[in-house]
């Protein structure tokens, strides 16, 4: 009897332990795949490419890898867990050609000391490790460097050094163009860093637009010179941190846009969206033909001046929202098409854990029960048997 009551308590335990690691396994690793095997690749129109096969892109934004002064060790441990599962189960799905960041990488960049900046783009390289084909692009966001009244050369250029990139810089693949822009730098004020962004994106976009427009018009061609630097004739794509100015989120709709109430709050100039000056300026220059910024760690499609389409990236992280995502987007010399994919839901995971361990909690109660009861039984049923 004693023997039975061991094997079957034994049973049990091993039963529920191997459950639990069957959960874990499923929450840490295995949830994301259901996930990311239902997003694929949107498809252009087939006289589009011209022959050409179109470029596939990933855009994630706001990762705010936790730092040394504010990152409690659990928060980073969950949530750089979350990311560098999504992000290697996307690459090992999708197998996207380059990866965009659209800034806001490091939380507290801005702050790092040289020892915590170290670590920070350890952690960086090890959560986002990609093959050596496929390029992963950095944008500078105002975590990275800092506001525009906090940013500096130092921060600025350790930024660039480790990722390779400028605050005004013209990457072209397959014929596609994208301008990458340091929105901090666009303050106006005409300060050093600025003076110095602004002077370098207005000479990109005078050489974007003579290989662009020179062959249409003569005039052009007298205009454009020589040794300009010459692109692609495609129009380009506006890749940076900051959104385009706009009030608000009131236009904004979907499940990952904000919520009603933050629908609702004016945007500050400079600080939420970049200015209406500022934004003018882009859009005269460049006359993009896409706009995809992060910042706000919501969802929203805006469309400036009836012809720019403006796409914000919610955040990567669990850390700033329940429901992360990225896009996909298929892009040749001259279209484009964007689809976007849901990571799981945090709350979804919690709950997995929480009904896994209510579930174990009751079984173990009741085995307990039993067993408490079935030692009753047979202490009374010895004693009436030495009775007789």
């Amino acid at each position: 009897m004693h023997g039975l009551s061991c094997k079957c308590k034994w049973g049990l335990t091993f039963t529920l332990f191997l459950s639990v690691i069957c959960v874990f396994i499923f929450c840490e690793y295995l949830i994301y795949y259901p996930a990311i095997l239902r997003c694929s690749w949107p498809k252009l129109n087939r006289d589009s490419g011209k022959g050409v096969p179109p470029l596939q892109a990933l855009f994630l934004s706001d990762t705010h890898l936790l730092g040394a002064i504010k990152g409690h060790w659990f928060d980073k441990l969950r949530r750089e867990w979350q990311m560098e599962r999504a992000f290697q189960t996307a690459l090992g799905v999708l197998q996207p050609e380059v990866v965009f960041i659209l800034g806001d990488i490091f939380d507290e960049g801005k702050w790092s000391s040289p020892k915590d900046w170290e670590d920070d783009v350890r952690r960086f390289k090890q959560i986002f490790r990609h093959p050596r084909d496929m390029e992963l692009i950095a944008i500078i966001g105002n975590h990275d460097i800092g506001f525009h009244h906090e940013m500096s050369w130092y921060k600025l250029e350790r930024f660039e050094r480790v990722f390779n990139v400028t605050s005004a810089r013209i990457v072209t693949n397959k014929g596609v163009n994208f301008v990458l822009v340091n929105s901090m730098a666009m303050h106006g004020d005409r300060c050093p860093i600025c003076e110095h962004v602004e002077n370098e994106l207005y000479s990109l976009s005078q050489a974007l637009n003579c290989s662009v427009l020179s062959h249409r018009s003569s005039s052009m061609r007298t205009y454009c010179q020589e040794d300009m630097q010459k692109f692609p004739r495609s129009s380009p794509i506006i890749l940076q941190h900051y959104p385009l100015y706009r009030p608000n989120d009131a236009e904004c709709t979907g499940q990952d846009a904000a919520s009603p109430e933050e629908r609702q709050q004016v945007f500050h100039e400079r600080y939420d969206v970049l200015s209406q000056e500022a934004s003018q300026r882009l859009l005269w220059w460049f006359q993009p033909r896409l706009i995809l910024s992060g910042h706000t760690h919501s969802a929203c499609k805006v469309v400036h001046d009836n012809k720019h389409p403006e796409i914000s990236v919610p955040s990567f992280s669990w850390r700033n929202r329940n429901n992360p995502s990225f896009i996909l987007g298929t892009f040749s010399p001259t279209d484009f098409q964007l689809a976007k994919c849901f990571l799981p839901e945090e709350s979804s995971v919690v709950a997995i854990y929480c009904s896994t361990a209510m579930v174990v909690s009751l079984l173990l109660l009741a085995h307990l029960h039993l067993t408490k009861t079935s030692m009753l039984l047979a202490t009374n049923l010895m004693g009436k048997h030495k009775g007789f």
